[in-house]
């Protein structure tokens, strides 16, 4: 069941995001992904496509749980540069559309120092609700 957008009176719309979310079904926490592929290669060319890759990773395994995009309730974002995810959120736009559509969980994106694998430069953590999924 896709989650539903909480909006506070008197805020102004938030843009790319949502400050709440609300769903109801199994609770489906989805550990940090990396944008890397099931051979744990890296694509060329930094931030975006490990991103959209990293994406990818997260909703493969929403599909897993048996939930779709809009499942997605929370979703929290690390990259290892401001600067680059700064520069690069124009192109960001048509990765994500094309992934998630309209759809906008309530998001953090955080700067980290960096992460595990020592190429990565993105990782993805998400929470969604999802129902009819396996336990």
């Amino acid at each position: 069941m896709p989650t539903r957008e909480v909006s506070v009176p008197g805020w102004p719309a938030p843009k790319g995001y949502a400050n709440g979310r609300v769903g109801e079904g199994q609770v489906l926490y989805v550990g940090g992904q990396i944008g890397w592929d099931e051979a744990r290669a890296f694509p060329p060319g930094g931030l975006v496509p490990q991103l959209a890759r990293a994406l990818d990773n997260v909703l493969a395994v929403v599909r897993a749980a048996g939930g779709a995009p809009e499942d997605i309730a929370s979703m929290t974002v690390f990259v290892t540069s401001i600067e680059e995810y700064r520069a690069a959120q124009r192109a960001l736009g048509p990765v994500w559309r094309e992934r998630m559509g309209r759809h906008y969980p309530a998001m953090a994106l955080v700067a980290v120092a960096a992460l595990v694998e020592p190429e990565a430069v993105v990782e993805i953590q998400a929470i969604a609700a999802i129902s009819g999924g396996e336990p």
